[in-house]
């Protein structure tokens, strides 16, 4: 095997897929691009990383509520957008052409042309590494959408589109849950 920066080891195991997280202050609704995504367990918990440094982060610590939003490959110019300009200066609904639709529990909008939406409370930050553990509170998919591929980021500028699906569920049915 040959040597590689250490530096670039994230690159190997780049989690996925990447997600746009919506934010809303109750003013301005934001949306930012995140490949730091983590399912704690099988319950609707999840973890997102993201901090100061993130437009999105002061109203998210604010209202401890977001979606995150699933888009497909189809939408990779408009997720490589978003998150390479910064919500104060740009209405990110507006300048993607995006659509934002009504959530069911929490106060922030879903986006319409993504696969599918979570909508999360927050259930704690974890400042030390800038962990924001979510718990999902509703979840929504659009079944009629033709393109279902998602992306992830190896975090080199480069992407991975989803392929081809294996079933393995014989094999693992013992530890699936029920309804899975």
């Amino acid at each position: 095997m040959k040597s590689m920066k250490l530096g670039k080891a994230f690159t190997l195991i780049e989690s996925g897929p990447v997600v746009l997280v919506v934010t809303s202050d109750g003013k301005k609704n934001n949306i930012m691009t995140i490949s730091w995504t983590m399912v704690t367990d099988f319950t609707p918990r999840f973890a997102i990383t993201t901090g100061d440094w993130n437009y999105s982060f002061k109203a998210l610590r604010k209202t401890r509520e977001c979606v995150i939003a699933v888009p497909t490959v189809d939408m990779l110019d408009t997720v490589v957008g978003v998150g390479t300009c910064s919500g104060a200066e740009t209405d990110k609904f507006s300048r993607f052409h995006l659509t934002p639709m009504r959530a069911r529990v929490v106060r922030v909008p879903l986006i319409g042309e993504c696969l599918a939406n979570i909508e999360c409370k927050v259930v704690d930050i974890v400042s030390k590494h800038n962990i924001v553990v979510l718990e999902g509170v509703a979840a929504h998919v659009d079944a009629a959408r033709k393109e279902k591929r998602t992306v992830h980021a190896v975090g080199d500028g480069t992407f991975i589109v989803d392929g081809r699906k294996l079933d393995r569920r014989r094999q693992m049915a013992s530890k699936v849950p029920d309804g899975v």
